[in-house]
C-alpha cells in the first residue's frame, strides 16, 4: 500500500526525506509526497486528509485523537528559533499595539511570539496578521506591517531587506526553560504501524547523513531558487540529533510548549501520554 506524505520544499525536509521518498530504503512502504507549507499541512491534518504529515508541534493539540507524534524525522534544536524582525533598532515594549506579520496561528513560533510577548510587549501587541513566510520581510520592509515574525532561512537573509533583530525566540526560550526549541513535527495516523514507520522515518534521516551529496540535486529543486550555501547552512541547523530521535529533552520540550501555551489558553491541553507512541 502505498502512503500519502506531505512535507515542505524546504531543504531540511526534502534532505531527511529523500531516501524515503525515492524508494532507497529496502523497509519503507512506498509513498507519494505532497509539498505544502506548514499551515497548509497543519489543515490537512486537522481534516485528516493524509497518512504521514510534517506539521508544526502547535498543531499537536488538535490532531493527537487521529494522529501519533513519530519521535524522528521533525525540526527540533537549539540556536534555530524564529526571530522577531523590525525596520530599524528598536525593543520589545515598542510592539506594544503594533501590527506583527506571523506565518501562521497555529505555528510554534507564534506560540513561543505570543508566550514571550506576554512577558515582554507591555498591553500586548495589536493587530496579528498572518502572511505566507517568504511575504513576511517585504512587508516590514516596505512598512506594510511593523514587525515580522520569521522562521527558516529568514535568520541568515534577513540583513538584505535592510530589518533589524528585535529578538530571538530561540534564545528566550532556551534562557527560560534550558530546552531545545521544538519547531516540525512528523505524526501518522494510529491505525497504521507507528513502529514501521517511525523505523522508515529515521532510516531515512541516517541515510541522508551518510550520503550527504544523493540528495543534492533534489534539495536544491525544490529549495525556491535559495542559495546552495544557504540552504546547505539550513540543513545543518534543523537536521540534528533530535530529528534521529527526540529523546528525553526533545518530549520534555514539547512537553513545556504545549503546557504553557494551554495554561495560556492558546491550545487545547494534551492529555498525559499523548505524545509518546501507544
Amino acid at each position: 500500500m502505498t502512503l500519502s506524505l506531505a512535507y515542505s520544499p524546504c531543504p531540511n525536509d526534502t534532505f531527511v526525506f529523500h531516501a524515503w521518498t525515492h524508494g532507497l530504503l529496502p523497509d519503507a512502504p512506498p509513498v507519494e509526497v505532497r509539498y505544502a507549507d506548514i499551515d497548509i499541512t497543519n489543515g490537512l491534518a486537522e481534516r485528516g486528509e493524509l497518512d504521514l504529515l510534517k506539521v508544526s508541534y502547535a498543531a499537536l493539540p488538535w490532531v493527537l485523537d487521529e494522529y501519533a507524534l513519530l519521535p524522528c524525522g521533525g525540526a527540533l534544536g537549539r540556536g534555530c528559533g524564529p526571530l522577531v524582525l523590525s525596520l530599524g533598532a528598536g525593543t520589545p515594549e515598542a510592539l506594544a499595539g503594533k501590527v506583527v506579520a506571523v506565518p501562521s496561528e497555529r505555528s510554534t513560533a507564534y506560540l513561543l511570539f505570543r508566550l514571550w510577548a506576554a512577558r515582554h510587549v507591555p498591553g500586548g501587541v495589536g493587530e496579528i496578521r498572518v502572511l505566507p513566510f517568504h511575504e513576511i520581510m517585504p512587508a516590514v520592509r516596505d512598512g506594510v506591517v511593523d514587525a515580522g515574525l520569521v522562521i527558516h532561512e529568514a535568520r541568515f537573509t534577513y540583513a538584505r531587506y535592510g530589518l533589524t533583530r528585535l529578538a530571538d525566540m530561540g534564545d528566550w526560550w532556551e534562557s527560560d526553560t534550558g530546552l531545545p526549541i521544538p519547531l516540525g513535527a512528523i505524526i501518522a495516523k494510529r491505525s497504521l504501524d507507528l513502529v514501521a514507520l517511525a523505523a522508515a522515518a529515521r532510516a531515512s534521516v541516517e541515510h541522508a547523513w551518510a550520503n550527504p551529496a544523493a540528495s543534492r540535486a533534489y534539495v536544491l529543486e525544490h529549495a525556491q531558487e535559495m542559495d546552495p550555501t544557504v540552504a546547505d547552512r539550513h540543513i545543518g541547523l534543523y537536521v540534528n540529533e533530535f530529528t534521529r530521535d527526540l529523546g528525553t529533552d526533545g518530549y520534555a520540550a514539547v512537553s513545556a510548549l504545549l503546557d504553557r501555551a494551554a495554561a495560556e489558553g492558546l491550545v487545547p491541553p494534551v492529555p498525559a501520554g499523548a505524545l509518546e507512541l501507544p
